[in-house]
């Protein structure tokens, strides 16, 4: 698309747009419509104006996918009807920006939730389909498209084709994970899971090494249903990769006898205050006198501390929600990590190689002076979307506060990880990343892949309207060929 052309877009339009990391905001012109009409009303104002339309949902991607500098930006949330539930069957037809939240609250009551759920509740279904996010079950449910019967994509046309694994295998299976570069979702019809009490089964224990945790991991997979850790990485090397796992599994149909009440919304509903006393909104601001290394360190620390001595081996049941949406826990935490955001660094590494891969990422952020405040852990398995970011093995997530006085060291540790991951047969994910190149992703997607995607989008966007600042910074005008500097340079 060529932006210097066509029909001026009204200034009222104009809005700064952030990402979730809050390490890059941007000046998009923001459309919000509410109809199918208003998505093709929206997208022929984009042509005729020569600008490129990208997809926004709750703005829960932590780096550039859901912006799309002076170009148009749209914000599908007001699209947010359910359109069909069926609690015999637990299938839901929804529009994509019913959030997660939403979804949840709608079908639990029925004795139903959702089969892969994210660390928030915030997130829109239709950027939760078009990135294929995973939860802490990944390794036993896959990701959320393993889950959606069929979709509805609006074309950069203004047609509307209907997809499936029988109607359209190709384009269903690029289209859910295709970070919205095919198309939008107008409607999505998803399978959810039936569970029999609001209640999870909980496991709290500590592990050692990422070797320990892998192990623990492999062991326990066939039983539980959820598994995760936190790691300390702020830890020397004598003790990288120490970390608390959180097991959970659903409970069977008679291990419940209060069900009726703990399926009930009000039940699952996360406190409001912390220790019954600090409103959870302001608990943020108790935390920023920590928001440095040593601080951060000392918190690290004792989390590890207490969790290995007085959490060790415990057994707690828990709601589904106070489980799944540790991110919600502490409304606005992320602002701790202003003035310069954060940035989350994912990668999936086969099985064989993961716990070397990670030791090494840790001695690379030692190396440079760079220290990931959170890490979480995770196991995941293989799936058949074209650009799918899984692996039979495990994911890292670190989360990099953003500094200027660092930012040089912090590019030059993100190059050495990203060697590192690559030659361990790793991938990445498009909804966490800010710092890949272009030839990092050719590298990792395959060029077999790049080039079936490359067909299909030439097949359904001859003209590239779908963009976003990711898809320009990783594949521009999707000539695989051009190269493209690094980008934390150009996050400012």
């Amino acid at each position: 698309m060529n932006s210097q052309n066509g029909l001026k877009l009204p200034l009222s339009r104009l809005e700064k747009v952030q990402s979730w990391g809050m390490n890059r905001e941007v000046l998009g012109y923001v459309y919000r419509p509410s109809t199918v009409a208003g998505l093709q009303e929206v997208i022929a104002t984009a042509r005729n104006a020569g600008r490129s339309v990208g997809i926004r949902g709750g703005g829960c991607s932590y780096g550039d996918a859901s912006l799309n500098s002076e170009n148009v930006v749209l914000d599908i949330t007001r699209m947010n009807r359910i359109l069909a539930w069926d609690p015999a069957t637990g299938i839901i037809e929804i529009e994509p920006g019913v959030t997660l939240q939403r979804l949840w609250q709608y079908v639990i009551g029925d004795g139903w939730w959702p089969p892969v759920v994210s660390g928030t509740m915030f997130v829109t279904m239709g950027g939760a389909v078009g990135m294929n996010y995973h939860g802490k079950n990944n390794y036993k449910m896959g990701p959320v498209g393993e889950h959606v019967l069929e979709f509805d994509l609006l074309l950069a046309d203004g047609t509307v084709i209907n997809c499936s694994r029988e109607h359209r295998p190709d384009i269903f299976f690029a289209a859910i994970g295709g970070f919205g570069m095919l198309g939008c979702f107008t409607r999505i019809v998803m399978k959810m899971k039936r569970v029999y009490s609001g209640l999870l089964e909980v496991d709290a224990f500590a592990t050692r090494s990422f070797a320990e945790i892998a192990r623990v991991f492999e062991e326990r997979m066939a039983d539980d249903d959820y598994l995760v850790g936190w790691i300390d990485c702020m830890a020397g090397s004598q003790n990288s990769g120490r970390g608390l796992v959180h097991a959970a599994r659903y409970l069977r149909a008679d291990e419940d006898p209060n069900a009726p009440q703990t399926l009930q919304v009000a039940y699952q509903g996360l406190p409001e205050t912390m220790f019954g006393l600090i409103p959870k909104s302001i608990m943020w601001r108790f935390l920023k006198p920590f928001s440095n290394d040593p601080g951060m360190r000392l918190i690290n620390w004792a989390r590890f501390l207490l969790g290995s001595t007085l959490g060790n081996y415990k057994t707690v049941r828990q709601s589904h929600a106070a489980f799944a949406f540790l991110l919600d826990y502490v409304p606005n935490w992320k602002l701790v990590y202003r003035p310069g955001g954060l940035i989350q660094y994912q990668s999936f590494i086969p099985a064989e190689h993961a716990a070397a891969c990670f030791d090494e990422q840790m001695a690379i952020c030692r190396k440079f002076r760079v220290y990931p405040w959170l890490g979480v852990f995770k196991r995941h398995r293989t799936d058949n979307f074209l650009m799918t970011h899984a692996v039979d093995g495990y994911s890292l997530a670190l989360d990099f506060p953003v500094r200027k006085r660092y930012e040089s060291r912090l590019n030059q540790a993100v190059e050495e990880m990203n060697r590192v991951v690559l030659e361990s047969g790793g991938r990445f994910y498009f909804a966490k990343d800010s710092t890949l190149t272009r030839q990092d992703a050719l590298t990792y997607l395959g060029s077999d892949a790049v080039l079936k995607f490359q067909r299909l989008k030439a097949e359904l966007d001859p003209n590239n309207l779908w963009q976003t600042d990711l898809s320009r910074r990783l594949f521009g005008d999707w000539d695989i060929n051009t190269p493209h500097p690094r980008p934390l340079q150009e996050a400012r």
